[in-house]
C-alpha cells in the first residue's frame, strides 16, 4: 500500500491563545492552512484531522478533511505525545479500512504559513528513501545553540562547553557550528517503522531545511502572523483561492 495520508493534530484546550488552533487568519481558521496546503499538494492521496473537539470537527470538515472519529481525551492532553495520536491513528486505519498508508505527512496547525511545493517535495524525498526512518523539518537558529546558556546555583554555564567561563561563548559567531530547530513545516513518518518500533522518528532521520517561519505558541505569536499575511496577500490566496 503506497497510500500517503496528512494527518493534521488539533486537540482543543490549548492554553497559550485560547482555542488557537481554530483562531481566525486572515479570515480562515488556523487548522485550515494545513488541510488546504495537503490538499493542494498533488502527491498527498488524502487528509484527515486528528482532534477531540466536535467543533474543530465540523470546521475541519468545512474545509475538506476527513474527521472520521473524535480523538479520546485521554490521548488529547496537554502531555499527551504525538505517538498516542498517530498510533491512534494507524490503529482506526487497519481496524476501519483493513490497510494503513505507506507514510504519513504530519502538518501541525500552528505553523501555518507553507509553500505547498516544499511540502510535495519532502513527500517525493520519502517516497524514494530506503534507509533513513523518517525526515523533519528544521531551519537555521538564527544564534549558535553553543553560544546559549543555562543557569545552575544562579550562576550563567555555558551549554556548548558546560564551563561557567563565559569567554569562549564570546568568539564570533562563525567560530561556532550552525545548528537548527525542529519548526513543524512538515514531518514525513514511515508507518512501517512506527508500528515496528512504538516510535515516530527514530534514529536515523532526514533534515528537511525550509525556510524561517513562525510558530505560534503565544499571543505575540499570532500578532506576527497577522502582520506577516497583511504584508503579503498571496500567501493566503494562493492556499485558499
Amino acid at each position: 500500500m503506497n497510500e500517503v495520508i496528512a494527518i493534521v493534530p488539533a486537540r482543543s484546550g490549548s492554553k497559550g491563545v485560547i482555542d488557537k488552533n481554530i483562531k481566525p487568519l486572515a479570515g480562515h481558521p488556523l487548522i485550515a492552512y494545513s488541510i488546504a496546503v495537503a490538499k493542494l499538494a498533488k502527491n498527498i492521496d488524502r487528509v484527515f484531522v486528528s482532534t477531540d473537539s466536535e467543533r474543530y470537527a465540523a470546521i475541519a470538515r468545512r474545509y475538506g478533511a476527513q474527521v472520521p472519529f473524535l480523538r479520546p481525551k485521554e490521548i488529547s492532553m496537554d502531555n499527551s505525545s504525538d505517538y498516542d495520536f498517530i498510533k491512534h491513528f494507524l490503529d482506526w486505519c487497519q481496524k476501519k479500512e483493513g490497510r494503513q498508508p505507506a507514510l504519513l505527512v504530519h502538518l501541525r496547525p500552528t505553523t501555518p504559513l507553507r509553500e505547498v511545493h516544499r511540502v510535495e517535495d519532502a513527500v517525493r524525498i520519502m517516497r524514494q528513501d530506503k534507509t533513513t526512518t523518517a525526515l523533519r523539518s528544521v531551519q537555521e537558529m538564527s544564534e549558535s545553540a553553543c553560544k546559549t546558556f543555562e543557569i545552575e546555583g544562579g550562576l550563567l554555564k555555558c551549554m556548548g562547553s558546560r564551563s561557567f567561563d563565559l569567554e569562549a561563548s564570546n568568539r564570533a559567531r562563525q567560530k561556532f557550528p550552525t545548528t537548527y530547530e525542529g519548526n513543524g513545516y512538515v514531518d514525513v513518518l514511515k508507518t512501517v517503522y512506527i508500528v515496528k518500533n512504538k516510535r515516530i522518528h527514530g534514529d536515523l532521520v532526514r533534515a528537511y531545511l525550509t525556510p524561517w517561519v513562525c510558530e505560534v505558541d503565544s499571543k505575540e505569536d499570532f500578532a506576527y502572523l497577522e502582520y506577516e499575511v497583511s504584508q503579503n496577500p498571496n500567501i493566503v490566496k494562493e492556499l485558499f483561492g
